[in-house]
């Protein structure tokens, strides 16, 4: 799952980008309102977590811009304010959430996780496909020979061919949707953390595999 962070503050912005990649979720985080837009309007995310204050232009406005340009994903708002108004405002304008600083990790982590539940191709807990199954809560993936745990980028990719059964999915929109824009690997680390997939596919003697589309991309494949 991908999130966007907008998040002025350097020292928090780092802090929660190492706690939301640490709970499997891929993360690209921006210092300003202007940044957050053009992210939001040009990337393909699952959720956002937009600061109030912020420079050049406030989470609210950027909260405004996206619903008025159809996006629906899930925004939690992050405020040192705790005004009932302001909190109103935030919602009246389109968050799915808010949350007032200071707050703890666990309540974030639980905040995320209800308002991306609230999306229909994410609420489930457990996603299948011929005789395997993944598990959201726990990053386990099952097989007909047993289970085994799978790592952030694992997850993440797993993930992202379950929710597209047999849809062929180019090598460019899995390096964008899990390594983000900020990335300092290259491409061909989808590649790599493929062949670990299919590694543990066949450990877990499972009738999947990831099939390599000539020059497409890949997607996931039932078989005999």
């Amino acid at each position: 799952m991908r999130l966007l962070l907008a998040e002025d503050e350097k020292m928090l912005s780092d802090a929660l980008v190492a706690l939301l990649t640490h709970s499997h979720y891929s993360v690209d985080a921006v210092g300003d309102g202007e940044e957050a837009l053009d992210y939001l309007m040009n990337g393909d995310y699952d959720g956002a977590i937009l600061d109030i204050m912020m420079p050049k232009m406030d989470g609210l406005t950027v909260l405004r811009k996206i619903r008025a340009a159809g996006m629906n994903l899930p925004v939690l708002m992050l405020t040192a304010k705790s005004e009932i108004d302001d909190r109103v405002e935030g919602l009246d304008a389109g968050a799915d959430d808010y949350l007032t600083k200071p707050f703890a990790s666990r309540e974030l982590l639980a905040r995320i996780r209800a308002m991306t539940r609230r999306q229909p191709e994410l609420s489930d807990s457990e996603l299948n496909f011929a005789d395997v199954k993944l598990d959201r809560a726990g990053f386990l993936l099952t097989g007909p020979d047993g289970s085994t745990n799978l790592n952030n980028k694992e997850f993440q990719l797993m993930e992202t061919f379950l929710l597209n059964p047999t849809r062929v999915i180019s090598t460019d929109q899995l390096f964008e949707k899990i390594w983000g824009y900020d990335t300092e690997s290259e491409i061909n680390v989808v590649w790599v953390y493929i062949s670990y997939l299919r590694k543990k596919l066949n450990a877990l003697q499972a009738n999947v595999a990831i099939r390599a589309a000539r020059n497409a991309g890949y997607s996931l494949e039932v078989t005999e």
